[in-house]
């Protein structure tokens, strides 16, 4: 047995949810975390020894990343990476599909 998503107008349609944020690439813009409505994303701090923490860490921040904070919460849209201007996001379809 196959299964399918299908859009509104009957267009197949397969979720890609976000695997992975290249931090070399993302410029913390926080783009992403704006346009996802999921609660996905969160914006870090990269320290000088490239150690991610907490914006309100007492250490000294570098520069800012996003990081994927609830991977369970994405639907696949990936509006994620339409609004990255450096491509850092990585998606990939689901490995388990269900009949409802």
């Amino acid at each position: 047995m196959s299964y399918q998503a299908l859009t509104r107008g009957g267009q197949p349609w397969q979720p890609l949810f976000i695997q992975s944020i290249d931090e070399g690439s993302c410029i913390g813009c926080g783009r992403c975390f704006k346009v996802c409505g999921f609660d996905v994303l969160t914006l870090m701090g990269v320290t000088e020894d490239g150690d991610i923490v907490d914006l309100d860490s007492d250490e000294e921040i570098e520069k800012k990343v996003m990081t994927i904070a609830n991977a369970e919460n994405c639907v696949g849209c990936k509006a994620c990476s339409r609004v990255c201007g450096k491509s850092a996001q990585t998606h990939a379809a689901a490995d388990i599909l269900v009949s409802v």
